[in-house]
This record gives C-alpha cells, sequence and structure tokens, in this order.
C-alpha cells in the first residue's frame, strides 16, 4: 500500500506540473514573442475548459470505472505531455496553441481524478487522510511557480522542456502502481450512473459542499498573489516579489494543513472536518475584506490563514463521494465533481477582476466567501443525519 501510495504521488505531481507551470511562464513567453501577457491569457483558460470538457466526456463514458485506471491515467499524461511541447513549434498567440492548451487540459482529466479512484481504493478507514494527500500535492505544486517567480522568473524552454518530460515519466510510474482492494470496475457502460450524483442524498450534497468550496478556491489561488502585492504597494520595495512569496506561503501552508485535516476526518468525520475548515475559510475572507485598508499585517494574516483553511476540505467532499457512491460508479461520480467543480472555477477565476474594478477588493473577498457559506449550509444534512458522518 504505501508503496503504490509513494508511486501514485509522485506520478500525480510529476503530471500536473504540466498545468502548475502554465501560468509561471506566460510574462516570459509573451516577452519573447513581444506580446503582452494579457494576449496570452486565453492559453490558461484553454487548459481550463479542456479540463472540464474532458473531465465531463470521461464521467458520462464512465471510463474512469472501466478501464483498468493506470492505463487511463498513463494513456492520457502522455498525451498532455506531448500536447505541452506544442508551444515550442507554433505561435503562442495562435489557434495552434490555444488547441494544444485544450488538449493539456482535456488529458488532465484523465489524470487527477483517475488518480483520486486509485487513491480511495486503498482504503475506507483512511480515505480522508490518502485523499487529503493527493489534494495537498496538488496544492503544493500551484503554490511552487509563486516561489520560482520570487526568485526571478523561469525560463519558459526549460519550463515546458522539464514539465513534458516530468508528466511522461509520471505516465510511466504510475503503470508500477497497484489497485487497491475496495477497487472496483463497472461491468460495463451506464450513462444513467452519473444520475446517483443526485438520487443518492449523501452525494448530492457532498457535491453541493464541493461547489461551495470551488466557488472561492481557485479565484483565491489566482488572485492572492496580485492582491497581496497591491495592498503592499507603498508599504515594501518590490509589491510584486511581496505578492508572489505571499501567495507562495498561503497555498503552500494549505498543503501543508491537508494532513493532520486527513487524520482528523478519518478520526471524527470528513463532513465534521469539512465544515470547520470551511467556517474558517469564511470568517478569513471576511476578516480579509475588513483588513484589506487598514491594516497590511492584519491582512496578509488573513491571506495566510484563508490559504491554510481553503484546501483542506476538497478531498473530504472526494472521499464522501467515495464513502457513498457504489463502489464500481466512484471513478465516474469523482470525475463528474471535479468537472462540475471546475466549470464553476471558469467563471469566478475569470470574472474577479472585472468585479473588483466595478466594485473593489473587499467586496470581491465578501462574494468569495459566499462559497463556503454555501457549503456549511449543504454539510448540515451530515449534521442532521449522524450516522453518515464518517
Amino acid at each position: 500500500m504505501v508503496r503504490s501510495i509513494i508511486l501514485l504521488l509522485f506520478a500525480q505531481v510529476a503530471v500536473l506540473s504540466l498545468w502548475f507551470s502554465a501560468a509561471s511562464v506566460l510574462p516570459a513567453l509573451a516577452a519573447a514573442n513581444g506580446l503582452e501577457v494579457a494576449d496570452l491569457a486565453g492559453l490558461s483558460a484553454a487548459t481550463q475548459i479542456g479540463f472540464v470538457a474532458g473531465a465531463l466526456v470521461l464521467a458520462i463514458s464512465g471510463l474512469p470505472d472501466r478501464v483498468r485506471p493506470q492505463r487511463l491515467f498513463a494513456v492520457f499524461a502522455l498525451i498532455a505531455s506531448a500536447a505541452n511541447l506544442a508551444l515550442f513549434l507554433v505561435s503562442p498567440d495562435g489557434l495552434l496553441a490555444f488547441t494544444s492548451r485544450l488538449v493539456v487540459g482535456f488529458a488532465l482529466a484523465g489524470v487527477y481524478p483517475v488518480g483520486l479512484k486509485v487513491a480511495v481504493g486503498w482504503s475506507i478507514k483512511r480515505r480522508g487522510l490518502i485523499a487529503s494527500l493527493l489534494v495537498g500535492a496538488l496544492a503544493l505544486g500551484s503554490a511552487l511557480p509563486h516561489l520560482a517567480v520570487y526568485f526571478g522568473g523561469v525560463d519558459w524552454r526549460l519550463t515546458l522542456l522539464v514539465t513534458s518530460v516530468a508528466g511522461m515519466i509520471g505516465g510511466i510510474a504510475i503503470l508500477f502502481c497497484d489497485v487497491g482492494p475496495y477497487h472496483q470496475q463497472a461491468a460495463k457502460f451506464d450513462p444513467r450512473a452519473i444520475m446517483a450524483a443526485w438520487q443518492i442524498k449523501p452525494v448530492r450534497y457532498a457535491f453541493l459542499g464541493y461547489f461551495g468550496h470551488m466557488w472561492e478556491l481557485y479565484a483565491f489561488w489566482a488572485w492572492v498573489g496580485v492582491v497581496a502585492g497591491v495592498a503592499a504597494t507603498g508599504h515594501v520595495e518590490n509589491p510584486q516579489a511581496f505578492g508572489s512569496l505571499i501567495a507562495f506561503w498561503a497555498i503552500g501552508l494549505g498543503a501543508v494543513v491537508c494532513v493532520p485535516s486527513g487524520l482528523l476526518a478519518d478520526r471524527f468525520g470528513k463532513a465534521r472536518i469539512a465544515n470547520i475548515a470551511m467556517i474558517i475559510s469564511a470568517a478569513s475572507g471576511i476578516c480579509a475584506a475588513l483588513a484589506f485598508e487598514y491594516s497590511l499585517i492584519l491582512f496578509v494574516m488573513a491571506l495566510i490563514i484563508w490559504g491554510m483553511s481553503i484546501i483542506p476540505d476538497s478531498p473530504q467532499f472526494s472521499a464522501l463521494v467515495a464513502d457513498h457512491a457504489p463502489p464500481d460508479r466512484i471513478g465516474s461520480l469523482m470525475t463528474l465533481q471535479t468537472a462540475l467543480g471546475f466549470a464553476l472555477t471558469s467563471i469566478t477565476v475569470q470574472f474577479t477582476p472585472q468585479f473588483v474594478e466595478a466594485f473593489s477588493w473587499p467586496m470581491a473577498f465578501l462574494v468569495l466567501a459566499l462559497g463556503p457559506l454555501f457549503g456549511i449550509f449543504s454539510m448540515r444534512y451530515f449534521k442532521q443525519n449522524k450516522d453518515l458522518i464518517q
């Protein structure tokens, strides 16, 4: 078990580096081609759109539950790695570049949710911890590009090459990972299986809680460095570098917190720990709104605590789906959950800057805090049905 989980963690981080690195190379890629970063914003959006499309196709087709997951993971990892190299050959502001990032995102949908399915098949009693380890690795990978920017940025050619090689290695490594004793494949294709997302109440409310979580998560991750830099203007010598450092700590510490929160979830209940994380997250967003123009120190503290509390609930929603879904439909339902959640993030990430321009950063924080508040309301179902708290 331990060997397979370590291999799975390595493979996940290695392949998902194809996504993590995209935002960090855009400034260098734009400069090398005489473009503005805004001209390449579509590349990041394409990865997100591709991921949502891929996850929906996989969920509806039921492939995560009908195909050996290691093979599915490996094939999609190799496709994503190859598509990532396209920026060496095409103009970054053209249709081919956009299409290549669509393919990367589409293929990554066969990596992250499928990896979660493999993970939860290893244990029921330790399912919260195992899922937390994978999500923690995802968060750490999201934090590292901010640290690279803080230390002066990255060479876009080297980054593309290294991440593609890492993706290929990860795709090969997963083939040496075994599936656990609770892994189960579906006997046949049944598109109606995804209806269980609504028909089975615990699964339905785990989905709803996840949507509240995703409402704030990627908008926070995408813009925390920017807003920290804005708040630090006039207070520090290099606000942009300061913002990148704060983003690294906010996201990175969230990855660290995933481990103890996973242990606590297995002991006291996944729904309970997810609920506590969302309470802290919502409170942090409100505190950040209040402190934004009042005190840089208090504002940064609110951002750090927000970052620490914004991610530990994520694996618990996936684990709750695994706990209550039919065993042979877990992969499809977790993939559907991920698809719909990431579709929601596309809205909040894209419209946050427009909302800030129309209103203010404090108002944006309050709107993002509505997500965990909705999640808290959804988790009331598990509190009212205490026999379901796992």
